[in-house]
């Protein structure tokens, strides 16, 4: 097995499908998929902040905590 140098790597790329990977494209395409995950993650996250402060929803309606 040989090492080579850390100069001779191949360019990392951005680009997905020819496109770039953060581009915001509508349609059915992966970068719509990236899109979702990574607003799923902020809603997510605010409701969980929402209901640390004291005004959950589910937890009014469920009953979970006595």
């Amino acid at each position: 097995m040989q090492s080579r140098p850390s100069t001779d790597l191949p360019p990392v790329s951005t680009a997905y499908n020819g496109k770039d990977r953060n581009a915001f494209l509508f349609g059915w395409n992966p970068q719509a998929e990236l899109w979702n995950g990574r607003l799923a993650m902020i809603g997510f996250t605010a409701y969980l902040l929402w209901d640390l402060a004291g005004y959950s929803v589910a937890r009014d309606i469920l009953h979970l905590v006595g």
